[in-house]
């Protein structure tokens, strides 16, 4: 295990090893004392899972209008979305898509969109296991039950088609600069049922899959400061207009104005 404290304070804690099951990454965060969250929430190529310790709620602000929860999961294109809060400290979960269809009781195809409470996630096992995480007295142990749990909901889950999960893998392993042929080709499936069977299980097309997967690789780079220019020759954009217009769908905002905005983006996941 390991922390270390972001620019503003926050404090992260991260497991030393891997999870029980493929395709989770797990941290633990703390803001500083009198500090708190004002965020934007951007799409990302995995579904966000928060697990909130304690009594305190964020306010979420979004297509549902306001919403109070303690925790909260996001699909991977929630939608334009703002979560305040002060005093917070939370379990942090990503789940891959190709995760997150065994593991939680939603279909990834209902989260499009959507910020949603726990119990929408896990039912009443949402909620003990955020009531077991508040009364853990250090992050190890809380690391432990995450990973326990994890386990036990994979063991009984359903597991997206193999193929399906080779292309998601390809895709990310090319930051999204394949064709939906190429994929279809290496699984040996038509372009229709690769379509079809990956929109059904990971909620989103190949083609979409790859835009949000290119565009959080830019996200993370424009956050950081870096110039968009040089963004967009990283990233396989054809020019720096391709990369503006994905911007602008993904967030409504320029590539310039993500320099320096706090928002869900971490650059140092993968």
């Amino acid at each position: 295990m390991y922390s270390y404290d972001l620019d503003d304070g926050w404090n992260v804690v991260r497991p030393g090893g891997g999870l029980a099951v493929d395709g989770v990454q797990v941290a633990g965060f703390r803001c500083p004392p009198g500090g708190g969250l004002d965020m934007r929430v951007l799409p990302q190529p995995f579904v966000t899972v928060v697990l909130g310790l304690g009594d305190v709620e964020l306010a979420v602000e979004g297509g549902a209008g306001r919403q109070a929860l303690g925790s909260l999961g996001a699909g991977p294109a929630p939608g334009p979305t703002r979560v305040r809060g002060r005093r917070f400290a939370c379990v942090e979960l990503k789940l891959s898509p190709v995760a997150a269809y065994s593991l939680l009781d939603v279909s990834p195809v209902d989260m499009h969109g959507a910020v949603t409470g726990l119990e929408d996630l896990w039912g009443v096992r949402g909620r003990l296991l955020s009531e077991r995480l508040a009364d853990a007295g250090a992050w190890p142990e809380r690391f432990g039950l995450i990973d326990d749990f994890l386990a036990e909901e994979g063991a009984r889950a359903p597991a997206v088609d193999p193929e399906v999960a080779a292309c998601w893998s390809r895709i990310v392993d090319l930051r999204g600069r394949v064709r939906v042929g190429e994929l279809a080709a290496a699984c040996g499936w038509s372009r229709k049922r690769l379509w079809s069977r990956f929109t059904a299980q990971l909620g989103f097309t190949p083609k979409r899959a790859a835009m949000l997967v290119r565009f959080h690789c830019a996200a993370q780079r424009l956050c950081a400061g870096e110039d968009p220019v040089e963004t967009a020759l990283a990233c396989g954009y054809v020019d720096q207009s391709h990369l503006h217009r994905d911007v602008h769908a993904f967030t409504g905002c320029t590539p310039r104005a993500l320099a320096g905005t706090a928002t869900s983006v971490d650059a140092t996941s993968t």
